[in-house]
C-alpha cells in the first residue's frame, strides 16, 4: 500500500526538523519555503503540521507561526513511553502486555547478540549480571531493579542493530518501571531469585557460547517465567484480600 502524501509530508517534516538541529522555541520556516524544501503542496504541508501539533511536537500560534515544542530526541518517549506508563498506572494488568512485547523484542536482540557481541559487550553483560546479585545480596531492590533492566539493555546493545537498540532505549524507563513491579513480587522469596538468577546466567552463557537459538529461547523462557510468577502472586494476593473481607463480615 502506497503511503498517503500527507503521511509522507509528516515523515519528511520530522526528518527536516531533526537534520536542522532546531531547538525548543525555534520557529519553523515559512510555508512556501517548507513546501519547496519538502516538495509537497501547501495543503499537504498544513496537514503534516497539524498532525505534529496534535501530538504536542509543534506549537502553532495565530499570527506568529509554528514553533518547535519538543526536541526530536524526546519524540519517541513522548509517543510511546508516556502513554504506556499512564496505561499501567490506570490498570496494572497492562504490564503483561509489556512483558509480551519484551519477549518479542528481546528474543531478537539476544539472537543477534549471540552472533555479534564483542569482547567489550560480553564484559558489560557479565558486569550487569554480577551487579544484580550484589544489590540483591544487600537488599537494595531499587538498584537491583536498575541492574536487571541494564542487563537486558546491554544484550540489546550487543546486537549491534541500531533499530533494536533505539527501541530498547526508548522503552528503557518503561522497562525499569516494569521490572520494579515484577521484582517486588517475584523476588520476595529466595528460591524465586535463585531461579531468575539462573535464567539470566543461561541467557548470558548462550550469548558467550555464540548460540543464537539458545539465547533467544533462554530470554523468552525467562520473561514467560516472570509473567507466570506475577500472575500466581496476584492470585494469591486477591485470595487473601477476599478472605480478609469475609473475616470482617
Amino acid at each position: 500500500m502506497q503511503m498517503k502524501v500527507s503521511d509522507q509530508a509528516v515523515q519528511q517534516l520530522r526528518m527536516l526538523i531533526e537534520q536542522s538541529n532546531m531547538q525548543v522555541g525555534d520557529r519553523l520556516p515559512a510555508e512556501r519555503k517548507l513546501c519547496e524544501q519538502l516538495g509537497v503542496s501547501r495543503s499537504s504541508l498544513r496537514e503534516a503540521i497539524q498532525h505534529l501539533v496534535s501530538t504536542g511536537m509543534l506549537l502553532s500560534k495565530a499570527g506568529s507561526g509554528t514553533f518547535l515544542q519538543l526536541l526530536p530526541s524526546a519524540w519517541t518517549n513522548h509517543q510511546i513511553v508516556e502513554p504506556l506508563s499512564n496505561l499501567i498506572d490506570q490498570d496494572p494488568a497492562y504490564r503483561f502486555d509489556v512483558q509480551e512485547a519484551r519477549s518479542v523484542l528481546e528474543g531478537g536482540t539476544a539472537w543477534y547478540a549471540a552472533q555479534r557481541a564483542t569482547a567489550a559487550d560480553l564484559e558489560n553483560i557479565r558486569r550487569c549480571y554480577d551487579r544484580i546479585a550484589h544489590y540483591q545480596s544487600i537488599g537494595d531492590d531499587d538498584q537491583s531493579a536498575k541492574a536487571d533492566a541494564e542487563f537486558h539493555l546491554a544484550i540489546a546493545e550487543a546486537s549491534h542493530n541500531l533499530v533494536l537498540i533505539q527501541m530498547m532505549r526508548s522503552l528503557f524507563d518503561l522497562l525499569k518501571y516494569n521490572v520494579v513491579l515484577g521484582r517486588r513480587k517475584v523476588y520476595s522469596e529466595s528460591h524465586r531469585f535463585d531461579q531468575l538468577h539462573d535464567q539470566h546466567f543461561q541467557v548470558m552463557d548462550a550469548i558467550e557460547r555464540r548460540d543464537p537459538d539458545a539465547a533467544r529461547s533462554a530470554v523468552c523462557g525467562h520473561i514467560e517465567f516472570v509473567v507466570q510468577q506475577v500472575r500466581l502472586i496476584d492470585e494469591e494476593e486477591a485470595r487473601r484480600q477476599r478472605a480478609s473481607r469475609l473475616n470482617r463480615i
